[in-house]
């Protein structure tokens, strides 16, 4: 009888410490970096986030759990040197008094990860808030774009990064992409192509809804910021990779 009853006391702290496993969260690894900045509040250097720039559509996910937490719709240029939301997903962030006692910290509402402060009356939105968060608190999800949704072009004017820069703050254009186009190598690195011999241009890649922005709009843009009359080159920027081009994608778009 009293081995049985070892045995079932045995038994049962067995099934209690598998539960008690079993329901232990399972977060994602995090690196040393990471750790400083989502375990123990530290913050990262400013304007070295990888987020802090980008205007893709999508959504920011905490990097130790991967909770929504913000969408890009509300992201917005502080010139703060971090990503700047003025909203966030409905129950996504927790706010909790600073230990400096003046800010207040946000947090993961699911795992606690610290992600940065929060800040009201700063007049920058008409929300008037600013969520002030750590790249490396964050990953994101690019929003699924579909060819039944959007449409794509390719347009080269001289250096890609002034292009992208004109098509990007234009309303109904969805993302921008740099890149290569009309050459005849494989992909080519900055230094190939600048030899011009690849025979490509430096090409942005436009992703536009059409419900919203025309292909002959985003083409009179196209020719309302650079000088197409320029031959392979454009201001102080020569070679043939910085020659002037429209690469069309369907029919449509040619005529």
């Amino acid at each position: 009888m009293k081995y049985k009853i070892v045995f079932l006391s045995l038994f049962i702290s067995l099934i209690i410490m598998t539960a008690s496993s079993q329901d232990k969260p399972k977060y994602k690894p995090l690196t040393a970096e990471e750790e400083l900045v989502i375990l123990h509040k530290g913050t990262e250097r400013p304007y070295s986030g990888k987020y802090y720039l980008n205007t893709e559509q999508g959504s920011y996910q905490c990097k130790r759990c991967g909770a929504d937490l913000y969408k890009s719709e509300n992201k917005f240029d502080a010139q703060c040197g971090w990503p700047s939301f003025d909203d966030e997903i409905q129950g996504a962030v927790e706010r909790k008094r600073d230990a400096d006692g003046r800010r207040t910290e946000i947090l993961c509402a699911n795992c606690g990860a610290h992600l940065g402060h929060v800040f009201e009356g700063e007049g920058f939105t008409q929300k008037n808030i600013r969520h002030c968060v750590n790249s490396i608190s964050l990953n994101f999800e690019p929003l699924k774009i579909t060819e039944i949704q959007y449409d794509t072009a390719y347009f080269a004017s001289g250096c890609f990064w002034g292009t992208q820069y004109q098509f990007q703050k234009k309303a109904g254009i969805i993302s921008t992409e740099v890149g290569y186009m009309g050459g005849h190598r494989d992909h080519p690195s900055y230094q190939q192509v600048c030899t011009g011999n690849t025979g490509h241009a430096e090409t942005t890649k436009v992703i536009y809804d059409p419900q919203k922005i025309s292909f002959r709009e985003i083409a009179i843009l196209f020719f309302e910021t650079h000088d197409p009359g320029e031959l392979n080159r454009q201001g102080p920027d020569i070679g043939t990779q910085y020659r002037s081009a429209i690469f069309y994608t369907s029919e449509n778009e040619k005529q």
